[in-house]
């Protein structure tokens, strides 16, 4: 397997989506755990936010529907893939992918950081705001479900949504559409940490930190897809979290 194959195969929805899988059933099963129920209690605000949409549309039966379409596109994704690839899964993919999703969350707090400063005199590194006065166990289920559902929310649905809308509305091709859809979600996903019990005081410095980690993440998602920009967010929130923890 030579890089370009790695490349490929990685983002595509059959290694990409089973890569992601552990991190929903991590966040999912320590959120009930720590709070009994699937949407009570301190979870992401982006998983709040998805779940509330679909309680308000059907009730109880509205949760049961996101969950069934949840899991239930990503393995026909999954599936429709694999049945187009004609190959079995190679377990060094998996792992190239955990250590690719390692060293970008390990770089990611220095990059942004660097970049801010170019921008303005912005921080070089960032807390997690509201959430560090809560326990360590639940700002780590925090952070992994940031990995996922943020992801989800900013990056494959408003990133995708914004992409169609450009390619249709605007003559000026796909890289122009795919640069616009990426520049407004990163601003979108800065203002959404300023929402909320838990949000954090507006401040320019922060929310341009922010806003560049969402250029970050929404690059890293259009390059490399779904699973590699979900751990890696999640990854760094997680060690974020820890090194709070320990100061």
């Amino acid at each position: 397997m030579n890089v370009k194959d790695y490349l490929s195969r990685s983002r595509a929805p059959r290694y990409s989506l089973v890569f992601a899988l552990p991190l929903l059933l991590l966040y999912e099963g320590l959120s009930a755990a720590l709070t009994g129920s699937a949407v009570e209690g301190v979870r992401n605000g982006a998983d709040v936010l998805l779940k509330t949409l679909f309680l308000g549309l059907g009730g109880r039966g509205g949760l049961y529907l996101f969950g069934v379409l949840l899991v239930g596109g990503g393995s026909w994704l999954v599936w429709r893939d694999r049945r187009a690839a004609g190959e079995k899964y190679e377990a060094r993919v998996f792992a190239w992918m955990a250590l690719e999703s390692g060293v970008y969350a390990a770089a990611l707090g220095g990059v942004v950081g660097w970049l801010t400063t170019l921008v303005l005199s912005g921080p070089r590194g960032l807390s997690v705001g509201g959430v560090a006065a809560l326990n360590l166990p639940t700002q780590l289920v925090i952070s992994l479900g940031a990995g996922l559902y943020e992801e989800l929310v900013f990056r494959v649905l408003l990133v995708g949504l914004l992409l169609r809308l450009f390619l249709v509305l605007l003559p000026a091709g796909r890289k122009t559409g795919t640069a616009l859809a990426v520049v407004i979600s990163a601003l979108i996903f800065s203002s959404f940490h300023y929402i909320g019990p838990l949000g954090d005081a507006f401040a320019l410095p922060s929310f341009t930190f922010r806003a560049i980690a969402g250029v970050v993440f929404s690059v890293l998602f259009v390059a490399r897809g779904f699973g590699i920009a979900a751990w890696t967010h999640a990854l760094y929130d997680v060690g974020l979290s820890v090194i709070q923890a320990g100061s």
